[in-house]
């Protein structure tokens, strides 16, 4: 007989390899032994996948599983019912079976290297740097380790997570009572409850690193943070003709970056490149160097978890000074800053702004932006209390429409995803053929040509004469073409390309931002669930849903943002490529019209 198991509670998935049980259903066990809390199986429906080892009860190969609300009478069989006067204990033929275990999570002893961050937990991205942060811009400690700031109360886990390429620092701030805490880290989760409707709550998601879970999206929808906004952190969203869209800059500014520049330290032990970044908005110059970059994109993707923050371009471990690859990385830069700065919000982010106007030489008022920045309290869960939805429009946003809005977005994504991996990777290959072996073949054909001119060259002939040096012009345009063709990537394809990364870069970051609004619209369905049932009051399940609505608001802002960004750069984009390629051949067709009219007098 196969090893079963019988579910005592619901259970929904929520992650790619986890299965959904409903109680009372039997399961088909691929091994009785658990993994850190989990069981892999099979359910009623035919789906493998795991599920919580403390939400099923193993049925042993000699046990008849009776059903889960007779699991304290005896295991040999049912007595007659009697009245209570009536029943004895001496009457059992077998103890009661033991109740489930209520669900906990493990702790770092049975596998588990960190315990997880309470609900609202913030987390820290960098995508490290290939230079470091020990010159005069900067000193040893952080504000983790600074006494009485924030996140020197709570301890900090490191864990992947959000952005592809980065490392994450979650810091533990919650606005949970004290009680609640301790019950969290204790691991503890509680089943849903079927009494009274003033104890029902919305469940909280069993996987705790989640992105809907640390970037503070869970705690926001159920209510378990709360702060004073000043009115400069205000975020407005606003609707507009497409939908909500976030309010734009009254101020809109460009920012250029030129001139990078090798420079040493330490009596030229250490050598770095600076980028001279210039904005129209002040037309004050400062000088950046990658880290600096690295250090606000970090900043930047802890704070706006609904925002999608451009990637900064990749690094190289080596041949980090040869032209080409600081050409190639100013021009990623360039993107970058052009993507911040027509981001509403990004540009007028206060980190951003530091960034952009504090002078280079001016070490106090760096560090002192610096620290102001990573002691932000705006970010996790606290972020979402700064955003600021159109007035009455809360019950204007319909929960199926949202969702099917969201979800056109999701398959949108993905195929241009593909579509992008594939023009990325057919632009490479002509690029490569473009500089090598479409050059190599042109100028075989001009080496012949002139192997041809040299053997008529033997001819002494006056009457010929015309003709030889009309063919060797020929080999020579020929040779010409084959030059034009190696150096044509550099006009055209490489801007593709450089395009194509940076949108790479966007599209990996939208599933996470999708899975915060998907996550609190799920909180939406089970609290009108509650209602419905008479477990929780009407009152609670609507705060609920506000909240949920503002996190709607902001994620359609940043879809439509993307949209007109999107259209604004291919639509650029697409006109240089071919504006370049037409320059292209017609330098070809001058070339080969050239030596055209040396035969005319031959």
């Amino acid at each position: 007989m196969a090893l079963q198991a019988r579910a005592l509670y619901d259970f929904r998935s929520e992650n790619p390899g986890e299965i959904s049980l409903r109680e009372h259903e039997v399961l088909n066990l691929c091994s009785e032994q658990d993994i850190e809390g989990w069981l892999e199986g099979i359910n009623s429906h035919g789906d493998r996948g795991l599920f919580p080892a403390s939400y099923v009860q193993v049925i042993r190969a000699a046990e008849t599983p009776p059903p889960a609300r007779y699991a304290n009478l005896p295991a040999g069989g049912f007595e007659p019912l009697l009245p209570p006067a009536a029943f004895k204990p001496a009457a059992l033929e077998a103890p009661p079976a033991a109740a489930p275990e209520p669900f906990s999570l493990p702790p770092a002893a049975a596998g588990y290297p960190f315990l997880p961050p309470p609900y609202g937990g913030s987390y820290q991205l960098s995508q490290g740097s290939d230079d470091d942060w020990d010159d005069d811009w900067d000193e040893s400690s952080t504000v983790a380790d600074e006494p009485g700031s924030l996140s020197s109360s709570y301890p900090v886990y490191e864990a992947a997570g959000r952005r592809a390429s980065g490392h994450y620092r979650l810091s533990m701030q919650s606005e949970m009572s004290l009680s609640s805490r301790s019950r969290h880290l204790a691991g503890h989760f509680h089943p849903p409850s079927s009494s009274t409707k003033s104890s029902a709550t919305v469940s909280r998601n069993l996987n705790r690193f989640s992105t809907f879970v640390k970037s503070g999206g869970e705690a926001f929808v159920l209510g378990e943070v709360s702060g004073f906004v000043k009115d400069g952190d205000k975020l407005c969203v606003v609707l507009g003709p497409r939908g909500p869209e976030w309010q734009e800059n009254p101020y809109p500014f460009q920012c250029s970056i030129e001139d990078p520049t090798k420079q040493t330290k330490f009596k030229g032990m250490k050598s770095y490149i600076t980028y001279k970044l210039v904005s129209s908005h002040t037309g004050q110059q400062v000088h950046r160097r990658y880290k600096h970059f690295d250090w606000l994109y970090g900043r930047l993707a802890e704070k706006f978890p609904v925002i999608s923050v451009p990637h900064l371009p990749e690094k190289q471990a080596t041949g980090r000074f040869e032209e080409d690859f600081i050409s190639k990385r100013r021009k990623g830069l360039a993107w970058w800053m052009d993507h911040m700065c027509s981001h509403p919000v990004l540009a007028q982010c206060d980190a951003f702004q530091h960034f952009l106007t504090c002078p280079s030489t001016d070490e106090k008022t760096w560090k002192q932006g610096k620290r102001k920045a990573e002691k932000d309290e705006m970010v996790g869960a606290n972020f979402f209390l700064t955003i600021s939805v159109p007035a009455g429009s809360g019950a204007g946003l319909d929960l199926h429409q949202v969702e099917s809005q969201v979800d056109g977005f999701k398959a949108f994504t993905k195929k241009m995803e593909e579509s992008v991996l594939q023009l990325n990777h057919t632009a490479n290959e002509f690029a490569r053929k473009q500089v090598t072996g479409f050059k190599k073949e042109y100028q075989k054909v001009g080496y012949s040509f002139k192997c041809l001119s040299q053997a008529f060259d033997l001819d002494q002939q006056a009457f010929s004469a015309g003709l030889n040096q009309a063919i060797a012009f020929t080999a020579e345009a020929y040779d010409a073409i084959g030059d034009l063709f190696a150096d044509q990537p550099r006009q055209d394809l490489n801007a593709v390309m450089d395009l194509l990364a940076l949108y790479q870069g966007h599209l990996a970051n939208f599933p996470d931002i999708i899975h915060v609004q998907k996550g609190a619209l799920t909180k939406v369905k089970e609290s009108k669930r509650h209602v419905e049932e008479g477990k929780m009051e009407l009152q609670k399940a609507e705060g609920i849903q506000e909240r949920c609505n503002i996190i709607s608001f902001a994620t359609l802002a940043e879809i439509n943002h993307f949209h007109k960004i999107r259209v604004r750069d291919f639509k650029s984009q697409m006109q240089h490529f071919l504006q370049q390629q037409i320059l292209f051949f017609q330098k070809v067709t001058q070339k080969l019209e050239e030596a055209l009219h040396k035969y005319d007098n031959v």
